[in-house]
C-alpha cells in the first residue's frame, strides 16, 4: 500500500515541476524577441520598481525573457530610498514617464498600450 502513495506523489512532483517550469509565458505574452521592445521602454523611461523574492515581479520578467536586462529596474531593497522618494507602495511597481503609477503585474499587452511601445 505505501509503494502506491510513493508511486502517486512521484507522479503529483513530476507534473507540478514540469507545470512550474514550462509556464513561464502563455499565449500572447510568448514572444520570443523583445528586446525592441524593452529597449523602447528604457527610451520612454518606463521603470519596473520590485523586489528578487516578490513572485509578481519574477513573472513580470520572465514575460520578458532574456530581453528584461534591457528593462530599467530598480530592486527595492537594495536602493531603499530609491523606492521611498517614488513613493514605491507595492511590487512590482511600473512608473510611466508622466509619473502614472501601474501596480502589480500588467503583462506585456498592456505595459505597450499604456506605454506607447510596440510589441512585435
Amino acid at each position: 500500500m505505501n509503494n502506491k502513495y510513493f508511486v502517486l506523489a512521484c507522479a503529483v512532483a513530476f507534473v507540478g515541476v514540469t507545470f512550474y517550469f514550462g509556464s513561464g509565458t502563455t499565449g500572447r505574452e510568448a514572444i520570443e524577441d523583445l528586446l525592441p521592445f524593452a529597449q523602447c521602454l528604457a527610451e520612454k523611461e518606463v521603470t519596473m520598481y520590485g523586489a528578487a523574492w516578490c513572485a509578481h515581479c519574477q513573472n513580470e520578467k520572465k514575460r520578458f525573457g532574456d530581453s528584461f536586462d534591457a528593462v530599467p529596474y530598480v530592486e527595492c531593497p537594495d536602493n531603499p530610498q530609491v523606492c521611498l522618494d517614488k513613493e514605491i507602495e507595492g511590487y512590482p511597481t511600473w512608473i510611466l514617464p508622466d509619473g502614472r503609477k501601474l501596480l502589480g503585474e500588467q503583462g506585456l499587452e498592456k505595459l505597450a498600450k499604456e506605454s506607447g511601445c510596440p510589441l512585435p
